[in-house]
């Protein structure tokens, strides 16, 4: 049956539905101000409650994709082990390693870098960062590898944020196939290993577990979308050259997005072809309304064609303004660049982390 408001329950301060019910299909991804009714067809979105409706497709149809999100064990044991110990004078950075399953050998690894400087009321805001597909992984943003502008776990560590940069799925030093542990795709093993992160960031006696948000460059970009439309607990999000619609990814060839380091279902069960996707990102941003996001999106991103992402922001913005009354909370930058993280947008981008977590 489809899902009804009936079907939906109140976790925290969210709504989240099982993925057990199948969700309708929805062929316009542009207009996103109707849910499908199971009685009635189509029914126009008036307020937040029915727009927990259409959130809920959303995420059940991400999951068609992705794959069932597993139960959430919110205080299983995260088993977090220092490797390494390294004193800088205004941050210390430590890798880390934490069990992203119950199983002892699924251990992520990560950067942890936390600031010197005093924190607010003795503790700090806290930004889960993502890296960009390079072979180094989480060193990229802990400052140790790869290109400067997109060392933000460690800028924003001398801004006064704890920062985490985890290892994604055969990246780093994180050896892991998620098809062999029973999951449908490694994008939906990056947003449980992300979750964990989160849960890592909560546990820690220098974050402020009530202030944590999500950045990412590229791989990293779009997993920051993916997480925090099952993470309620990420309160801000920055992605950079992350997302477009389908549609314009690539022409709409979707081979990039099939592949076995993402979401093999797209080739396997929906034919690469965007028409018969069950979900797109212009869905994908909406979902994370209310909550603040900001977006790089460079005119000259050759992955990310930008009027895809234009399209995706035209159809997220009724969510925020007329749905929940936010006009403040889609900040887009749009430079004369390529797929980059220039540093005028990187300083934006911690200024919106700084006005939404601090």
């Amino acid at each position: 049956m489809l899902i009804g408001p009936r079907s939906i329950a109140i976790l925290g301060t969210m709504l989240f539905v099982s993925s057990e019910i199948q969700a309708p299909f929805y062929a316009d991804k542009q207009n996103l101000l109707f849910f499908i009714d199971s009685d009635s067809g189509l029914r126009p979105i008036r307020s937040p409650t029915e727009w927990e409706i259409r959130r809920s497709h959303i995420r059940a149809n991400m999951e068609r994709v992705l794959g069932p999100l597993p139960p959430y064990a919110r205080n299983s044991p995260l088993d977090v082990r220092v490797l390494e110990n390294e004193e800088a004078p205004d941050f210390v950075r430590r890798k880390i390693s934490f069990l992203g399953e119950h199983d002892a050998s699924d251990r992520v690894t990560a950067y942890l870098l936390i600031p010197k400087s005093p924190g607010y009321g003795g503790r700090y805001p806290a930004v889960l960062c993502l890296h960009q597909t390079t072979r180094p992984g989480k060193a990229e943003p802990a400052g140790l590898a790869g290109k400067p502008d997109l060392h933000y776990a460690l800028e924003l560590a001398r801004l006064g944020f704890v920062t985490l940069a985890p290892d994604y799925p055969n990246f780093g030093d994180y050896a892991v196939d998620p098809y062999a542990i029973g999951y449908a795709s490694a994008t939906m093993k990056g947003i449980v290993n992300h979750r964990r992160a989160v849960d890592v960031l909560e546990s820690l006696p220098e974050v402020d577990a009530g202030k944590i948000g999500v950045i990412g460059h590229s791989l990293g970009g779009h997993n920051s979308l993916f997480l925090s439309v099952f993470e309620p607990r990420v309160r801000a999000v920055v992605t950079s050259c992350g997302f477009n619609s389908f549609h314009k990814y690539m022409r709409g060839d979707l081979s990039g997005w099939s592949h076995r380091g993402y979401m093999p279902r797209i080739a396997s069960m929906f034919d690469r072809d965007p028409a018969r996707m069950p979900f797109d990102f212009t869905e994908i941003l909406a979902a994370i309304a209310p909550r603040p996001v900001f977006i790089n999106a460079p005119v000259g991103d050759s992955n990310f064609e930008v009027s895809g992402v234009v399209d995706c922001v035209a159809a997220a913005r009724p969510v925020y303004h007329e749905i929940f009354g936010v006009r403040d909370r889609l900040e887009v930058h749009y430079p004369a660049a390529g797929h980059e993280f220039p540093l005028e947008v990187r300083r934006a981008a911690y200024r919106f982390l700084e006005r939404w977590l601090r």
